[in-house]
């Protein structure tokens, strides 16, 4: 493929992952005006923010199973088609609903569109992811880590952008705000429409697609069905609000066991252990990031005396630049050490999130979380790809779908159960609660219980019966900016989750240490391991495998994301061990990121 050709893909492919940000915080910058405009409480808030995240693990899985055999040309128009269908029903739901003399029935129409519409952008999301992330994984296999990090500083990159646009457009119509998106949708149609896509990795190295699927196996697709049981429970319970019949739930659960069972008559295979490892470890790491994200703006709301969605806009400007530097880092302390040092800084942002006061300390505190967040997903990608490569577009993407389904069907509704656990205890210690009665025995007597899959049981408080038993106006406003000032404390419970995925990386790092510490696996012409590989503890040392630099073009397409001949002037950050804590064998700068001057990633 041409140097053209390879730069408009790689930025394509990078605009793409922008327009997605758009998508994500175009919604949850909303949530809060969406939640008094239809009357939601948190945890179906949250339902209604989960929507537009848990259909992404469809799309990305469901297309990572044919993508090599459609293309990756027809999956980005699919993508294209979803975040334009978004734009139009959100910006009809707003016209619906928000006009004059809008009534319940109207309400209820928009709701329905705003909803409708969030599962259809999350198919589309979904599939955006499917086709990037294998295209630059194959673009750049000497170096999986670093491109995959820089890819994905598009996310932030786009939240930054879309961020700083809806706040500067300030009570402007949200339909406005929805509507947006179709504006970098254009771009990357346009793009990558007259663009040549690689074949796979794996397709080029002659694996089979039984091999595939072996990777991820039955292991990964227990995880998958107990999932998709899950949201489709909810799904079709409407939130916990319409009681299931046995038949329903039976139905639910047996389509989770087909998924086991079809994936264990076909394979044969429980499926690589440490990917089932690194499944696992996804779950909890996608709820401290989107889920955090997702929140955070709603949460800060009753905390900081300017637009919360600066603290958004805000890490995801740290992310954005920290992306582009994860090559060396990676390099010095191995892509397992970067995100046990991410999962500290994390856990300790999170516990300063949760009771920052005054806009310095919430902005220093951010900067703490930013710093711990930036390479957890894009480095938990390449440890996927690297460890894994025979389970090709699959195994890549099916730990990005799991891990939104996971925040989509979990993470996002018990941040907001933790939201309204919050808002009960420190509503139950306030004066005016107690003058009027609203407290009994030290907690709350105007609740109501609530529950998402029979599994998270909470409480809310009662809105109706605290404004029926609070008469006096000052009182019902003191309790209410309580209730409001409360939701931060949730985040410091958040910190639990990245403090497992921290146990977890220990305890991967001293595995991988026994087996001579981590290195990359490579694939050979003929589809094995290269350097006898595909042990979990790092079975092909990339050095081995052949000259980075030297005997041919980088990705298949000789030019570094089409910018810059990534070896000619030394090696590809691979002379040495790959992401392992061995030297970056670099005579060169590595890093002319399509055309544009030294990033300075390799040095």
């Amino acid at each position: 493929m041409s140097e053209k050709n390879n730069q408009t893909l790689f930025w394509g492919c990078f605009i793409a992952l922008i327009t997605t940000a758009f998508g994500f915080i175009g919604r949850m910058f909303l949530i809060g005006e969406w939640s008094t405009e239809f009357n939601l409480n948190p945890a179906e808030a949250g339902r209604l923010a989960g929507v537009g995240i848990w259909p992404f693990a469809v799309s990305i899985i469901g297309f990572s199973l044919f993508i090599d055999k459609i293309g990756y040309k027809v999956s980005m128009i699919f993508a294209f088609a979803g975040h334009i269908i978004w734009a139009v029903m959100g910006i009809a739901a707003y016209m619906i609903g928000s006009g004059e003399g809008a009534g319940e029935a109207e309400k209820a129409t928009a709701y329905s569109l705003v909803y409708w519409g969030s599962l259809i952008l999350a198919l589309g999301n979904g599939t955006v992811e499917a086709f990037i992330n294998p295209v630059v994984a194959t673009m750049f296999n000497k170096d999986k880590v670093k491109w995959l990090n820089i890819l994905h500083a598009g996310w932030p990159g786009g939240l930054v952008l879309a961020g700083i646009i809806t706040i500067f457009m300030g009570d402007l119509a949200w339909g406005w705000k929805v509507g947006m998106i179709a504006a970098p949708a254009l771009v990357y149609l346009l793009m990558l429409l007259p663009c040549k896509f690689p074949e796979s990795e794996r397709v080029t190295s002659g694996v089979s697609y039984k091999d595939m699927l072996s990777e991820f196996g039955v292991l990964g697709a227990a995880v998958v069905g107990f999932l998709v049981t899950l949201q489709l429970m909810d799904f079709f319970s409407a939130g916990s609000t319409v009681e299931l019949s046995p038949l329903q739930t039976n139905g639910f659960i047996a389509v989770g066991v087909a998924i086991v069972l079809g994936f264990g008559l076909y394979t044969k295979s429980l499926g690589r252990p440490l990917m089932f490892v690194l499944i696992l470890i996804m779950m909890p790491l996608a709820t401290t990031e989107i889920g955090t994200d997702g929140w955070i703006s709603a949460i800060m709301e009753g905390v900081v005396d300017f637009h919360a969605g600066w603290v958004l806009v805000y890490t995801s400007l740290i992310m954005a630049v920290l992306r582009f530097f994860a090559g060396p880092i990676s390099h010095k302390l191995s892509a397992l050490g970067l995100l046990a040092l991410s999962s500290v800084l994390a856990i300790l942002g999170l516990l300063w999130l949760g009771s920052a006061e005054g806009a310095l300390v919430v902005f220093l505190a951010a900067t703490i979380y930013a710093f711990g967040k930036t390479f957890f997903w894009p480095t938990m990608l390449g440890v996927v790809s690297e460890q894994m490569p025979k389970g090709g577009a699959l195994t890549l993407n099916a730990i990005s779908g799991i891990g939104m389904l996971a925040v989509g069907t979990l993470g996002f509704p018990y941040i907001g159960a933790l939201q309204a656990e919050k808002a009960i205890a420190a509503v139950s210690v306030t004066k005016e609660a107690q003058d009027a009665g609203l407290v009994k025995d030290g907690t709350i007597t105007a609740l109501t219980d609530k529950s998402i899959y029979s599994i998270i049981n909470y409480k809310v408080i009662d809105d109706a019966k605290v404004k029926e038993m609070v008469k006096d106006e000052a009182a019902a406003k003191a309790i209410g900016k309580a209730q409001a000032a409360s939701a931060q404390g949730a985040l410091g419970n958040m910190a639990i989750f990245p403090a497992i995925m921290l146990i977890a990386y220990f305890l991967l790092m001293s595995h991988f240490k026994k087996g001579g510490g981590y290195k990359a696996v490579e694939l050979d012409a003929g589809g094995g391991d290269d350097a006898g590989g595909g042990d979990d503890a790092g079975g092909g040392d990339v050095a081995g495998g052949g000259d980075d630099a030297g005997g041919g073009d980088d990705a298949g397409g000789g030019d570094d994301a089409g910018g810059g001949e990534v070896a000619d002037g030394g090696d590809d950050a691979d002379g040495g061990d790959d992401a392992g804590g061995g030297e970056v064998a670099d005579g060169g700068d590595d890093a002319e990121v399509a055309g544009g001057g030294d990033e300075s990633e390799e040095g």
